[in-house]
C-alpha cells in the first residue's frame, strides 16, 4: 500500500511538471528569441504566441501543451484504469503545473490547450464537439477567446449528454470554471469592444 501510494504521489508530481514545461516561453524564445511575457498580452499560452510569433510557433506551442495534459492522463488510465479520480487528478495536476508554472514564477497560460489535451485522453467524443464549437465561435466571433469560452462552456453539458464517468463529467465541469476564471479579463476586454462599437 505504502508503495502504490508513493507511486501515485510521484505519478501526480510528475503530471504537475509536465504541464509545468513552459512551451509558448520556449518556442518563442526558440523562433524569435523572445520573452513572450513582454510580448502582446503577457500570456505564455498559444493564443499570444500565435498573435506575436505567428501561426507556426502558436501551432507549436499548441501541440505541446495538449501534449502536456494528454500523456500524464494516458500514464494514469493504463497504470490505474480502476481509479478514475486519480486520473482525473493526473489531468488536473497538468493543468495547474501550466497555469502557475513554477519554471516562470508561477506565471503560467490560461489552460485551454493542456485541458484539451487531459479531456482528448478523458473524454474524446465530447471533447471533439466542444473543438468543433471551438472553431466555430472562434471563426463567428474572430476572437480565439471566444472559441474557448464556448468551448469550455459547453464541454461539461456534453460530457453528461453521452454519459461520461461521473468523475469525468466533474472534471469537466471543473475544467470549465477554471477556464472561466482565467478568461476574465478577456471577458471585460471583449464587453468593451462591444460597447464602443456603433450603433
Amino acid at each position: 500500500m505504502k508503495i502504490s501510494l508513493l507511486a501515485q504521489g510521484g505519478l501526480g508530481a510528475l503530471s504537475y511538471l509536465a504541464g509545468a514545461v513552459p512551451t509558448g516561453y520556449l518556442v518563442a524564445r526558440r523562433v524569435m528569441g523572445i520573452d513572450i511575457r513582454e510580448r502582446g498580452s503577457g500570456n505564455p499560452g498559444a493564443a499570444n504566441v500565435y498573435r506575436v510569433a505567428g501561426p507556426r510557433a502558436g501551432a507549436m506551442t499548441l501541440l505541446g501543451d495538449a501534449i502536456k495534459g494528454f500523456v500524464p492522463v494516458l500514464i494514469a488510465q493504463r497504470l490505474y484504469p480502476e481509479q478514475p479520480w486519480f486520473v482525473v487528478l493526473c489531468g488536473a495536476a497538468a493543468v495547474v503545473g501550466h497555469g502557475w508554472t513554477i519554471f516562470l514564477g508561477l506565471r503560467g497560460g490560461k489552460g485551454v490547450a493542456t485541458s484539451a489535451g487531459v479531456f482528448a485522453a478523458l473524454t474524446p467524443q465530447p471533447m471533439a464537439l466542444a473543438l468543433l464549437a471551438f472553431v466555430g465561435a472562434m471563426w463567428g466571433s474572430g476572437h480565439i477567446s471566444m472559441g474557448s469560452l464556448c468551448a469550455a462552456a459547453v464541454l461539461p453539458a456534453l460530457c453528461l449528454l453521452l454519459g461520461s464517468p461521473r468523475p469525468y463529467t466533474a472534471a469537466a465541469l471543473a475544467a470549465s470554471l477554471f477556464i472561466l476564471y482565467k478568461h476574465i479579463p478577456n471577458i471585460k476586454r471583449l464587453r468593451e469592444e462591444q460597447r464602443e462599437e456603433p450603433a
